[in-house]
């Protein structure tokens, strides 16, 4: 067997614009360093790959189609959401893991997903640790939602923050032409359940007095009815239309979710049915206003034509740094973006913090980047957005459309039992 370790990378949760950008990055930069580690294996649709055994050799992908990746949206190698046991609750779980992990030669696991699939690169971190097997695991930054402790920004954010903000000042100008006739009302729905980064971000579109987003609603501010009827009225009676952006957490005064759908995801989250026509009915059956209403689901989080630069180099930058921080040693840890700002101009670096601090956790907005009357940004929010936006990336276009890459993905040869554990 080769004294040269190969490395496991695998995608969780919900996929983005860029997360792909992180995987070609770990790829590139292992097959710089091809004498000091073996090959990049990459798990079938993330940690439920791993425990089927069902993994795919980067090394048979060509050169060209591995830095395609970075303009190619979704989950290249297939992502899932499961939250795996603990070793106490399923100990066969996790003697699968490791048995696939010797199997393979694995002495490096990878994990590029959210807070609840750090909880996923933690547990099995501490499994190692207290087995004494010799494998690094580090977690690889990724979520929409921008809800991640200790990194300044989340890749994947900066992408879907210009997309929501791009559709809600375009959008705006189109309700704004029919208003005296037709719609008066329009609702985006955006994602986030319980950070409203997402919904913030559309914020950013309103660049004068008057102009589209009129109203943000956050999770962290209670929904008041009367309060957000009275702000409708005004900018309709004012402006001729108002036009807003609504994460799909809005809660009420008593902390129930507007759109609870009654039932759960994988990982135990509330599966939430749609605010947007719960506020549209709201408007209709109070105020009698025409309205339109659109959820931009999973065109915000797959819209690479429309991604931000600087979220692209962030995403590929940290899968590069993956390979150094695991060469140098590391473990236990989450890579994290680090703000630098010098005299105003914007930078960043890669840092790292432990998983401990991370699985698990969700980090809101702050108070002071939310308007008084809770429905708005302020300017310390505009300048915490602004430059994760910034830059345009656009992908190759190929008769009128972007082209994206479609990887060989051949399966390696299983080598353990067929045992299901999942």
């Amino acid at each position: 067997m080769s004294t040269k370790k190969n490395i496991l990378y695998a995608q969780s949760g919900g996929v983005t614009a860029v997360i792909n950008a992180t995987a070609s990055g770990v790829i590139q930069a292992a097959r710089a360093n091809s004498d000091k580690v073996g090959k990049v294996y990459a798990s079938q649709n993330g940690i439920l790959g791993t425990l089927k055994e069902e993994l795919f050799d980067t090394s048979l992908e060509s050169d060209e189609d591995i830095l395609a990746l970075s303009h190619t949206p979704g989950g290249a190698f297939g992502s899932c959401r499961y939250k795996l046991k603990t070793p106490s609750t399923n100990p066969e779980q996790f003697k699968r893991l490791f048995e696939i992990f010797e199997a393979h030669n694995i002495g490096y696991f990878f994990y590029n997903g959210g807070g609840d699939s750090q909880d996923t690169t933690l547990k099995i971190a501490e499994y190692a640790d207290e087995i004494d097997y010799p494998i690094q695991c580090i977690g690889l930054p990724k979520t929409i939602d921008n809800d991640l402790a200790h990194t300044d920004n989340c890749p994947g954010f900066g992408s879907v923050a210009k997309y929501v903000a791009t559709s809600i000042r375009e959008a705006g100008l189109d309700v704004l032409s029919m208003s005296a006739t037709s719609t008066q009302v329009f609702i985006l729905e955006v994602m986030g359940r319980h950070a409203g980064w997402i919904a913030a971000a559309g914020g950013l579109a309103a660049d004068a007095e008057g102009a589209a987003p009129h109203i943000i609603l956050l999770p962290e501010i209670p929904f008041s009815q009367q309060d957000f009827l009275n702000k409708v009225k005004h900018h309709v009676e004012t402006h001729g239309y108002c036009a807003m952006v609504v994460s799909e957490g809005v809660k009420d005064e008593h902390g129930r979710f507007l759109s609870d759908a009654g039932y759960v995801d994988a990982f135990g989250h509330t599966q939430l049915g749609g605010v947007a026509p719960v506020l549209a009915h709201i408007i209709k059956k109070e105020l009698g206003y025409k309205y339109h209403w659109a959820v931009s689901d999973y065109l915000q989080r797959s819209a690479r034509h429309l991604a931000a630069e600087v979220d692209v180099a962030q995403a590929e930058a940290l899968g590069k740094a993956a390979i150094n921080m695991a060469l140098e040693g590391k473990h236990k840890v989450m890579l994290t973006i680090e703000r630098q700002n010098n005299d105003g101009d914007y930078g960043w670096e890669i840092g790292t913090a432990p998983l401990t601090e991370i699985a698990n956790f969700e980090k809101k907005m702050p108070r002071d980047y939310i308007s008084e009357d809770g429905m708005g940004i302020t300017t310390k929010c505009r300048d915490y957005l602004i430059p994760l936006i910034q830059g345009e990336a656009h992908p190759p276009y190929r008769d009128g459309l972007p082209y994206y890459v479609k990887l060989k993905k051949v399966l390696v040869k299983k080598k353990c039992s067929t045992t299901e554990v999942v």
